[in-house]
């Protein structure tokens, strides 16, 4: 056999042997030769990694640490998907605490439990568990846009979450990070007009997300008049709002979001105006989920308004019901739901509409997942103090509205003097509810 019928025939060998199953980062490591799909050779797989190191040296400044982040946020910008995600996954495996380390500290905190020296083995403990993947997170924030790039990178990042376990590490980490470097200390309170920069005003239009913007003339309604909008922003962010709410002032609870949205609607008369109605509030960013916001923006611009007119008494939302129809198919009788195709149908005396708003008032005030209301948006105003004031039939009668709830909509009150007796109950898996919400039971 000559020399290159021996080279073909051992490549052949090396292509036929390879492992169905993905190699492990520390495999791949210590490899020659890249195998399958896998996206960085084992050789650039280790550059890569010599250059996150590098960025966490303890030798170099902060200046030249935030430079070679720069570097390596440089060949992101370049980089296709596949090679993306192994530099996730060298954050997420290659800087962790060392466990070696973590259990010395952990030892000496369990014999110092009771004595004198418990407060400095708990010191000692809390830095053995902080691992390199802050320091790392850290060097990048320093960086002009290294936040605006963890914040992306992060929202990247979700979709593989849900079959690739090895990055939860990472995404623990940055949540965590996130949490702080987004705490609302940091964050301004800017109301949205129409007379804001155009670049505002279209980011308004492409992050709603509860009732699309169709028109220019429909964002102006939404922001002139007896309507107001507020968001967060962050230094590290300029321009873009982290969350924003849509305010309309009337003078009682709204009971449908279509006279809301009409922009032929007259506008309310604001010195008579006694109610705000908190209907869309939308956050931006996908790369800071699990960091609340929406807490803390709703009292602030509780606060804002009250400032600005005094009158105002009565704080509600007007709020879609996105997870009730789901929910029904699992659970309502089928005789019912095939009534509830052609809700709009149902004339008010039918015992299908009377069907219809008590489950989802079962729903909305009964049903409880690990302590907390099954519907997303339930949790959201619950967790902040409101309570469950009154459903309202054909509130939405929008296709996306029909979807979601057959067109049901809720108000969530937001009683200032009873946020924190609310928020007890919620503690104890008991939700706040009005009469209203209660007599429509089954």
């Amino acid at each position: 056999m000559n020399t290159t019928d021996w080279i073909v025939q051992r490549v052949a060998r090396l292509k036929s042997a390879a492992p169905s199953a993905p190699r492990s980062t520390q495999d791949r490591l210590k490899a020659t030769l890249r195998q399958g799909p896998e996206a960085l050779s084992p050789r650039a797989l280790r550059h890569v990694l010599d250059d996150l190191r590098a960025i966490v040296d303890p030798l170099v400044s902060e200046v030249e640490g935030g430079r070679r982040a720069e570097a390596v946020m440089d060949w992101y910008a370049s980089a296709p998907a596949p090679q993306r995600r192994d530099l996730w996954l060298l954050m997420s495996e290659r800087f962790m605490a060392d466990p070696v380390q973590v259990k010395q500290a952990q030892a000496r905190l369990d014999a110092a439990m009771g004595t004198p020296d418990e407060a400095a083995a708990e010191v000692l403990f809390r830095r053995a568990t902080v691992s390199p993947r802050r320091r790392l997170l850290q060097r990048f924030s320093a960086h002009q846009e290294g936040v605006r790039f963890l914040v992306d990178l992060r929202a990247e990042m979700q979709p593989a979450l849900k079959t690739e376990k090895r990055l939860l590490a990472l995404d623990v980490e940055m949540e965590y990070m996130f949490s702080t470097w987004f705490d609302v200390g940091f964050l301004e309170l800017r109301r949205i007009s129409w007379d804001s920069p155009a670049s505002l005003v279209e980011k308004l239009i492409k992050y709603e997300a509860v009732h699309d913007i169709r028109s220019w003339a429909d964002v102006k309604n939404r922001l002139d008049s007896d309507r107001r909008c507020y968001g967060f922003f962050h230094p590290r962010l300029p321009g873009e709002p982290l969350i924003f709410v849509e305010v309309a002032l009337v003078k009682e609870i709204a009971t449908s979001i279509t006279p809301l949205l009409d922009e032929a609607a007259a506008p309310a008369d604001l010195e008579r105006a006694t109610t705000a109605i908190f209907y869309s509030i939308s956050n931006t960013q996908p790369g800071l989920r699990g960091v609340s916001f929406g807490d803390s923006l709703i009292k602030e611009v509780v606060e804002t308004l009250q400032q600005e007119f005094p009158r105002l008494k009565t704080f509600a939302t007007l709020s879609p019901i996105p997870g009730l129809r789901g929910w029904l198919v699992k659970n309502a009788p089928g005789e019912l739901l095939t009534a509830w195709e052609q809700v709009a149908e149902l004339p008010e005396n039918a015992p299908e509409r009377r069907a219809l708003l008590g489950w989802a008032a079962r729903y909305l005030g009964a049903e409880l997942k690990e302590g907390k209301p099954v519907d997303p948006v339930a949790r959201f105003h619950l967790g902040n103090g409101a309570c469950v004031e009154r459903l309202n039939w054909a509130a939405d009668p929008s296709a996306k509205g029909l979807k979601q709830s057959y067109g049901l909509m809720v108000n969530y009150l937001y009683d200032l003097k009873r946020l924190d007796k609310h928020r007890a109950m919620l503690a104890q898996a008991k939700i706040p509810t009005a009469r209203a919400i209660k007599d429509l039971y089954l």
